[in-house]
């Protein structure tokens, strides 16, 4: 007879491991399954030689001791929840950016210092300046206001409405408009222009014209009040928390469990198959799987997918984690970069690179006297397809392109290959082996001009199946999936019957 719980949640990514947290908490029983023996999915942590290097996500909101700051503040108010302790260590720059020409400019906690740096780049903007980042400000404002919840829940929307009925409002005129269209009617500028469009490619894959002014709000307003906060021990330590959550209250993560199908009798989900022939029941499951694989993968009907133009596939990555003798990171080295050699290239593939040194703000993630750095750039698995992984040819391919990577990156770190003592590479065939997304993709994205609430929400056509993770409202980003997961815990435990309180 097949075990029966009240939610089965496929995949511990961020966003199900938080729907499934606070299900448990509210008295639920939980299963999260997943196929890896790690938790996370590209928010984790993984060893090599001495060193903890981030798989993925490495700029972390939602961590402020001051639930008045932080747009939600959501991590903070989902450990607080559960008993659950993350240490944290405040960065005090988002990103440090190194652009053509010599623009260079720190994206500061300190917003006047930040918005300073760049009046001082572009005098002639400084009014505009003022008035578009002040624009995101007004976002904020309204987002910070506003209880987590599901934007399917009628109930929800209705407390929500009666209580802050002119914020909903203003917010719901706000998701007609793009970042990058409110930024032209500001600024004029070219080049300023230009690194606005990078600020939101830095955590999108998208110029600002493709960029909900809505998300703008959250990522680039949050960071001047609930600021950048990076986990003592490495990306790993929020999704090992969580589990910890999960099982204080009695829910069970089983690794090494991979989902092959969901089971749906009569057009109703009522439990999944693994890969070894085993069931599961419940009364609800939710995936964490991509929009593109819940319904190519898990769920077997033509009907149901997802055709390939209704969303703009993001591209996946190349990364390359290095162990360095700590010489060659000068003081005051900030912990996040971003690299651009040529406007003309930021938004093709590789053209921009990603950096980051964690180990600058917590030093146990690498040996006395060395430094943990992790490299990536955007990449696709057409790219790559030509090798076998498990090649020599795959790995003198890999090894090339790094050291192509490293030679770029001397711009930040001079005599960077040098220095290096240990070298880790990922493709997006990577990608695919490890986290069962199609084409190791970032994740499905807004086409330009398309409204933010046209994001897929928690519901899916198949009753009683759930979706959380980047695939649904509000998209990419650890922030923006731990949103999904308390939206989504929230429909759920309302459909149950046991409604959440909120956070």
């Amino acid at each position: 007879m097949a075990e029966t719980v009240d939610v089965i949640v496929i995949g511990a990514g961020i966003g199900g491991l938080t729907a499934a947290a606070l299900l448990q908490e509210r008295g639920f029983s939980t299963i999260v399954l997943e196929k890896n023996r790690f938790p996370g999915g590209s928010c984790s942590s993984f060893q090599k030689g001495g060193y903890t290097f981030d798989a993925g996500a490495s700029v972390f909101y939602g961590f402020c001791d001051d639930d008045a700051k932080g747009t939600l503040n959501l991590h903070s108010r989902i450990f607080r929840k559960l008993g659950v302790e993350v240490e944290t260590i405040a960065d005090p720059v988002q990103i440090h950016y190194h652009l053509p020409a010599g623009f260079e400019v720190p994206a500061w906690f300190d917003r006047d210092r930040f918005l300073e740096s760049l009046c001082r780049r572009f005098p002639h903007e400084r009014a505009g300046i003022r008035k578009f980042y002040d624009e995101l400000e007004s976002v904020y404002a309204i987002l910070n206001a506003l209880p987590a919840g599901s934007l399917e829940d009628v109930m929800h929307l209705g407390i929500v409405g009666a209580k802050h009925p002119l914020k909903v409002m203003a917010l719901g005129v706000k998701t007609l408009f793009s970042m990058g269209k409110v930024a032209r009617r500001c600024i004029s500028d070219r080049e300023l222009l230009r690194f606005i469009d990078l600020e939101s490619y830095s955590w999108s894959v998208q110029d600002a014209i493709s960029t909900p002014l809505v998300n703008a709000g959250i990522c680039l307003a949050d960071r001047h009040h609930g600021g950048i906060n990076y986990p003592v021990g490495g990306a790993g330590a929020i999704p090992a928390a969580l589990v910890k959550g999960i099982e204080k209250f009695g829910g069970s993560i089983r690794f090494g469990s991979e989902v092959a199908k969901v089971i749906v009798e009569k057009g109703v989900a009522v439990g999944v198959r693994l890969s070894d022939g085993a069931e599961v029941r419940s009364r609800a499951v939710v995936s964490n799987a991509t929009a593109w694989d819940t319904f190519r993968k898990l769920v077997d009907d033509p009907r149901l997918r997802i055709p390939d133009d209704r969303f703009i596939k993001a591209p996946s990555w190349f990364q390359l984690w290095l162990g360095v003798d700590g010489a060659i990171v000068p003081p005051e080295f900030h912990m996040h970069h971003i690299i651009v050699g040529d406007w003309s290239k930021y938004d093709q593939l590789g053209g921009t690179i990603y950096f980051s040194a964690p180990s600058v703000l917590d030093p146990s993630l690498a040996p006395p006297g060395k430094h943990a750095l992790h490299l990536f750039v955007t990449a696709e698995t057409t790219q790559w397809d030509r090798y076998d992984y498990r090649g020599a040819e795959y790995k003198a391919a890999k090894e090339a392109f790094a050291r192509s990577l490293i030679a770029r990156a001397e711009r930040l770190l001079p005599g960077l290959q040098e220095a290096i003592e240990l070298t880790v590479t990922a493709t997006p065939q990577t990608h695919v082996r490890y986290l069962n997304r199609r084409d190791g993709s970032y994740g499905p994205l807004l086409k330009p001009g398309q409204n933010v609430l046209l994001k897929p929400q928690n519901r899916t056509p198949v009753r009683n199946l759930y979706a959380a993770g980047d695939s649904t409202f509000p998209g990419q980003g650890v922030i923006a999936v731990t949103y999904s997961g308390v939206s989504c815990a929230s429909y759920i435990a309302r459909q149950l019957g046991k409604p959440l309180d909120y956070l």
